[in-house]
């Protein structure tokens, strides 16, 4: 497991943030690369499976079934983790399967709750989404999540961007909303509610409410740092599990009993789908405990080409012109937003280096004028002693 420590952000000035992530190892920032690529793989294939469950346009299945074997299968990884975690504690450290320590640990990390929740409003979302949009739009659409996370990021977590960095977030925008040129279909409702109202209500509570969720779980998890992720997971996604049975439960009361069972209608494609749900979930809490959420959805903005393409191959979507100008923008975007934080972190460390060398010059002054004053004062006494010889010899 990533061994990391607690230090003051050298950009957000942050202190919840590790230190395996602002000075970097070659193999932890080889383990950055496979998160980034592991997530964009995993994302980009999430809209493409939940296209591929649909029968007719339609859900042969509960999309609420999905959410929950999904969290499910999170709880299981979570319990191995921490058995195989455990096993292989040194002696003289806290046990981490003790019922104090889970009890403690579950009244420091109760915040999770507020996250689940909200991922569990989200995950029935990606699905509604579906209806209204293709694979390649959805996974644009979430890109909206970025700004609003950022403004999010500055009043909770007190976040500083610089205004190359806005400048770039809006740039992100732009290309979203160029890809998104006459995406919506022509003569589709849903919910009795007209397409147009329909899909930008739904646009907003999808881009609000999963933003919010990451900044909550981001907080969370940092604010009890000590904590084993994996123990931090259990509680998340225990929450999580519970929130998506209630709604099952709701379901269940409203349409009938029939609706209880939660494997009616799944197929080999909701398997992996929830298969992928859960990986993708994992993977997510390792970036917001170890990296951050604007790393988090700016890697998951590079799935967007895997996801555009895909879906062109596999289901015989056109690759529009907006589709190419909107990706271009946004890797512009992606660009000029990093090399803005790498230039920060360099001029911030030089800032740093700097004072570092004035302290020290001040430390060396301080040491000098009181090594000097020292030789002063012995050589005073030496005098005083020289003039209280006697002149004879005794």
């Amino acid at each position: 497991m990533l061994k990391v420590e607690m230090v003051e952000c050298s950009v957000c000035n942050s202190k919840l943030v590790s230190k395996a992530y602002t000075s970097l190892t070659s193999k932890q920032r080889a383990l950055k690369i496979l998160l980034v690529c592991g997530d964009c793989i995993l994302v980009g294939l999430q809209p493409i499976l939940v296209y591929m469950s649909k029968v007719n346009g339609k859900f042969e299945f509960s999309p609420v079934s999905v959410n929950f074997l999904t969290e499910i299968t999170k709880v299981l990884f979570a319990v191995i983790m921490l058995l195989f975690q455990a096993r292989n504690q040194k002696a003289g450290e806290k046990p981490l399967l003790s019922i104090s320590t889970f009890i403690q640990a579950a009244k420091n990390n109760v915040l999770l709750a507020a996250p689940a929740m909200l991922y569990a409003i989200n995950n029935y979302l990606k699905f509604i989404m579906q209806l209204y949009f293709n694979p390649a739009t959805v996974k644009m659409l979430s890109n909206l999540k970025v700004f609003v996370i950022a403004v999010l990021l500055k009043i909770m977590m007190k976040r500083r961007f610089s205004v190359i960095q806005w400048e770039a977030l809006t740039l992100l925008l732009i290309g979203i909303t160029v890809n998104q040129l006459k995406s919506f279909p022509e003569g589709s409702s849903a919910l009795g509610l007209p397409v147009a109202t329909g899909a930008y209500l739904y646009t907003l509570i999808f881009v609000t409410v999963p933003a919010l969720a990451s900044v909550f779980n981001e907080y969370a998890l940092k604010r009890q740092f000590e904590t084993s992720i994996y123990l931090q997971n259990l509680f998340l996604y225990g929450y999580g599990a519970t929130f998506n049975f209630l709604a099952i439960l709701g379901t269940a009361m409203v349409k009938g009993p029939e609706s209880f069972d939660i494997f009616k209608g799944h197929s080999k494609a909701t398997m992996v789908l929830i298969c992928n749900n859960a990986a993708q979930g994992i993977l997510s809490s390792f970036f917001f405990k170890y990296a951050d959420t604007i790393l988090k959805k700016y890697s998951s903005t590079l799935a967007t080409i895997f996801t555009g393409i895909a879906s062109a191959a596999l289901f015989g979507h056109t690759l529009t012109i907006n589709f190419v100008l909107g990706i271009t923008i946004v890797f512009i975007s992606m660009h000029q937003y990093f090399s803005a934080q790498v230039n920060e972190e360099k001029s911030h460390n030089k800032t740093e280096m700097a004072e570092y060398q004035d302290l020290r010059t001040k430390e060396a002054t301080v040491v000098n004028a009181t090594s000097s004053s020292m030789d002063e004062v012995s050589h005073r006494v030496g005098h005083e002693h020289e003039d209280k010889q006697p002149l004879l010899p005794v």
